[in-house]
């Protein structure tokens, strides 16, 4: 399995360094490293570079248009998506491809972050504002497993499907926006072993927090408003009762055969 690792990446060259040393001592190295300069000032590039990391440019600010860049420009066939304040364990890309050979099925495959830094109040906040609450009401609202985008991983060809539909244009969370596209057949891994270290930085002030929150409303907003979650959960219960029907017609097809 070629794994391709995108890191959108703006002004964070203390963090990218420390994020690239902790790929660089994964158990499985990653095929590819790609970061994606999203109009940076600092010395971001230079240390992707020196790391051995491939950089391409995104112009166009905001997380969701460099995500859909660095997946667009990768070679693999799995995309694993870390922020550039990620510190992934040792094993997290073996972790990743082990689970996704195991699973064929799943589209993706998703943790949640272990916030590190900040006060004790900050992690708080992370945990259970954005990597517990809020993931936790997003599945529960669609019916499937959405994204954590700081720890998440999708297949290449699951993401040539839906890659027209994001909105790269808007300014929203990229990995809420690319759970909405999930089609009715497509399904996310969650596997809360896969770990993964997130800066609490967010947290440092209320605007900080404001923002993270402003995006992913803006996210749900867009997306409500092109589909219900009423009619996709009904999409995907349609798509579900075709499929077991398919396979029981199958099954009695084969057991026919099997009798000559």
């Amino acid at each position: 399995m070629f794994i391709s690792v995108v890191i959108p990446v703006l002004n964070d060259a203390a963090f990218l360094a420390s994020c690239l040393a902790a790929l660089a001592k994964q158990s499985r190295p990653a095929d590819e490293i790609l970061v994606v300069d999203n109009g940076c000032t600092d010395d971001s590039v230079a240390i992707a570079l020196a790391a051995g990391a491939r950089v391409v440019v995104e112009p166009r600010r905001g997380i969701l248009s460099a995500t859909s860049t660095g997946f667009d420009a990768a070679q693999g066939e799995v995309f694993a998506r870390l922020d550039a304040d990620s510190l992934p364990s040792a094993d997290w890309l073996g972790r990743v491809e082990r689970m996704l050979t195991t699973h064929p099925e799943a589209a993706a495959i998703t943790g949640t972050g272990e916030f590190y830094g900040g006060t004790p109040w900050m992690r708080w906040c992370g945990k259970n504002l954005i990597s517990g609450g809020n993931f936790r009401l997003l599945a529960w609202g669609l019916g499937y497993t959405p994204l954590y985008g700081s720890n998440m991983a999708i297949r290449a060809s699951a993401w040539y499907r839906i890659r027209a539909k994001v909105h790269r244009d808007k300014a929203v969370n990229d990995d809420t926006d690319i759970t909405f596209q999930f089609e009715p057949d497509m399904a996310a891994l969650y596997d809360p072993d896969l770990k993964v270290g997130v800066s609490a930085r967010p947290f440092d002030s209320l605007a900080g927090l404001m923002h993270r929150l402003a995006l992913a409303f803006r996210a749900l907003g867009i997306n409500l408003r092109e589909q219900s979650l009423w009619s996709r959960r009904r999409a995907r219960r349609e798509w579900a009762r075709r499929n077991a029907t398919e396979a029981a017609a199958h099954s009695v097809d084969t057991d026919r055969v099997d009798r000559g």
